[in-house]
């Protein structure tokens, strides 16, 4: 949706307060989920459609649909200021890199970049409380573009997994709650992991390129 997280679900409770990780105790007993949050995320696709004059479909058709190399062209996503790891609320976005032959496609995908990398940064922070992640279910807005899931898979390197029915995800997750809630309904029998559609793996010809990419993006900050 217009903000992008990346949460994971953990045996305990291990804070990270100063990179702006969420650590919360779970609905579930004895659990607790901590998230990374980009404060802007399918947003900053949103405000290039609005700048622009075409819709967030458009722009993305605009790159095809095999992935591009990461472009030097740099994104800060950092509309609306940021949260993981950043906790600035001053900070704001910009583009670096822009020439004369700068083309709107070239825009389209510095954004997605960004926010891949932004999200990246989040899955890193989580790393540090001791966060492992193998695999990730993408919902939302953003998961509608297979192009965008790619590259993001290649970023974080990891499988993205799409469930069915990802527009219903936080519907179901409520649903269930509400199960075990009025039922006393095992949490194991209820809490099951939905089907999965498909699986896009990271593009391995473009790992060390994001990769690279990716690092440059981390050392700007400061």
């Amino acid at each position: 949706g217009p903000s992008g997280v990346l949460l994971v679900g953990r045996d305990g409770f291990t804070p990270m307060a100063d990179s702006a990780v969420h650590t919360f105790c779970h609905a579930v007993p004895d659990q607790w989920y901590q998230m990374g949050v980009v404060l802007a995320a399918t947003d900053s696709l949103n405000w290039l459609s609005g700048v622009t004059g075409q819709t967030p479909a458009q722009l993305t058709d605009e790159l095809g649909t095999k992935l591009r190399a990461p472009t030097s062209l740099q994104f800060y996503p950092y509309l609306s200021g940021e949260r993981t790891p950043h906790n600035d609320s001053a900070v704001r976005a910009g583009f670096v890199g822009l020439d004369v032959a700068t083309t709107r496609a070239d825009m389209t995908q510095a954004v997605l970049q960004g926010v891949s990398f932004a999200l990246r940064d989040s899955l890193e922070a989580l790393r540090s409380t001791g966060a492992k992640l193998e695999s990730v279910l993408a919902i939302g807005g953003g998961a509608q573009s297979d192009y965008w899931v790619e590259m993001l898979a290649t970023v974080l390197n990891l499988p993205l997994e799409l469930p069915e029915q990802g527009d219903f995800g936080a519907a179901l997750g409520a649903a269930r709650l509400a199960i075990c809630g009025v039922t006393s309904a095992a949490v194991a029998e209820v809490m099951t992991k939905p089907p999965v559609a498909k699986v896009i793996a990271p593009n391995a010809a473009l790992l060390a390129e994001y990769q690279m990419r990716y690092d440059h993006f981390r050392s700007s900050f400061p």
